[in-house]
């Protein structure tokens, strides 16, 4: 008999508890249909699907910890969950519930209560019930939504790190392609240069390669090519000194602001037809208006150590260092009692480039003059100052100092500037007068990096029909 007082009891606490949940406002509230209606104003932002698995997840963490919640708040909850997992309550969805199985049949009241509200609506209902319970809810869903629009910027701010990663190595590789293209074109131009001025130069080279090696072809050869590779870089070396001094002179006429408008423009070394126009290297032999050269004699013989002794005796000041990337160029005047040069040199230890030039110039002094100078372009870069002054005799001291006039003197190739082992053997030679001018003898060490060489030389003339053995 008690038992079936209890179980009428309890069929009377569930009638009371249907007729609540029925008038809930949280059923109201889930068939609206409008959410701006529903969501306050700190859930807004989220998708219903995005935020009801929030906040299902927040109630599952937190509830009996630091959420706790009444027993009919529960059921409605568990209500609202079933509602979104299986829809529309029918019997066949839920087991048979055992007599006493209280909470069951709560649950299943709770669940009946709801009626045929959708999915969406049972989601809409759960969110805005566990926010009205539970105010850390609220806390919960404002840090999800910071995390969210942070991961939201980090992902903009990564896009745009590829766009612009992809647009700097698209403009990298079309850099890349221009710089190729630049490079090409600079290497057709090379060649095209270098073709022309050895189909200018190869008899003139292969004449003077069958005279130092007569019966081998195979090292005139590589003499011819020596030569022609040389002259290559002489004659680049000078057209880059010719554009500079342009350059300079267009500055100049800038700062000036002098009206030249009869000036005729100067032409541009590079789109010169002539490729020997610019070349002050060229030899001039093959000009109407000077002498033919006539090729020097070269001979070596033994003994450097006697006459590397006896120009320290005699001659103290014909000893030279010539220091790592340095040029010296010894400035020997034809004299007027002369017919022909003759030169001797020895160095200490390593060899020494060494060639000989002739400058078509009147002399205006019969001594001999030294010029060093870093490099070879520096010491031709000097030989377009006008100075009287005797470089052996130190800096000049006077107040005024070396007009600039741009060489415009021709210097043939006597001798072209090679590597010799002048350690070992005196190397010495003579060369007829071609005419006056002066004679440029030039001991090369620019292909040393850290050896400097001590120079030995001698050079002197003879008159006419005076022989040197």
């Amino acid at each position: 008999m008690a038992n079936e007082a209890d179980v009428s009891a309890v069929e009377e606490n569930i009638a009371k508890l249907s007729v609540e949940t029925s008038s809930s406002p949280e059923k109201k509230l889930s068939s609206s249909g409008d959410r701006a209606d529903v969501f306050e104003p700190h859930l807004s932002g989220f998708e219903t699907r995005e935020l009801y698995k929030l906040a299902l997840n927040f109630y599952k963490e937190k509830e009996g910890k630091a959420v706790h919640l009444s027993y009919e708040d529960k059921l409605k909850l568990v209500a609202f969950t079933q509602q979104v997992s299986h829809g529309i309550y029918s019997p066949e969805k839920l087991p048979e519930l055992g007599v006493l199985d209280v909470i069951g049949r709560d649950r299943k009241l709770a669940w009946q209560t709801l009626g045929d509200i959708t999915k969406e609506q049972a989601m809409e209902g759960f969110i805005v019930l566990l926010d009205k319970l539970c105010p850390l809810f609220k806390t919960f869903v404002e840090a999800q939504k910071r995390d969210i629009e942070e991961k939201s910027r980090l992902k903009k701010e990564e896009e745009l790190r590829k766009i612009e990663e992809e647009k700097r190595l698209k403009e990298l590789e079309e850099e890349k392609k221009k710089e190729e293209e630049q490079r090409l074109k600079q290497e057709t131009q090379r060649r095209q240069i270098q073709d022309a001025l050895n189909q200018q130069t190869f008899y003139q080279f292969k004449s003077y390669a069958e005279q130092q090696y007569p019966g081998n072809p195979e090292q005139q050869g590589v003499l011819v090519r020596q030569l022609q590779e040389q002259h290559y870089h002489q004659y680049m070396q000078q057209l880059h000194r010719n554009q500079l001094v342009i350059k300079d002179k267009d500055i100049d006429k800038k700062e000036s602001s002098v009206d030249t408008p009869n000036k005729e423009p100067e032409e541009d070394p590079l789109l010169a037809n002539d490729l020997s126009a610019t070349n002050d290297e060229d030899d001039s032999d093959e000009t109407e208006d000077w002498p033919k050269i006539v090729p020097a004699e070269m001979w070596t013989y033994k003994g450097v150590d006697e006459f590397k002794e006896t120009i320290r005796r005699e001659e103290g000041d014909a000893v030279i260092k010539v220091s790592h990337g340095e040029t010296v160029t010894v400035r020997v005047p034809t004299h007027e009692d002369g017919s022909c040069l003759f030169w001797e040199f020895a160095t200490d230890g390593y060899d020494i480039g060494f060639g000989v030039y002739f400058e078509w110039s009147k002399p205006e002094t019969t001594q001999v003059s030294v010029h060093i100078s870093e490099s070879e372009e520096d010491d031709e870069e000097e030989e377009d100052y006008e100075t009287k002054e005797d470089l052996e005799c130190g800096d000049n001291t006077g107040e005024s100092k070396p007009e600039f006039k741009p060489s415009t003197i021709p210097i043939s190739v006597i001798v072209p500037v090679l590597r010799r082992d002048s350690q070992e053997e005196v190397y010495a030679g003579s060369h007829q007068y071609p005419g006056q001018g002066v004679y440029l003898l030039k001991f090369d060490n620019t292909y040393s990096l850290w050896r400097s060489k001590t120079l030995y030389y001698r050079v002197y003339y003879t008159r006419p029909g005076v022989t040197e053995e």
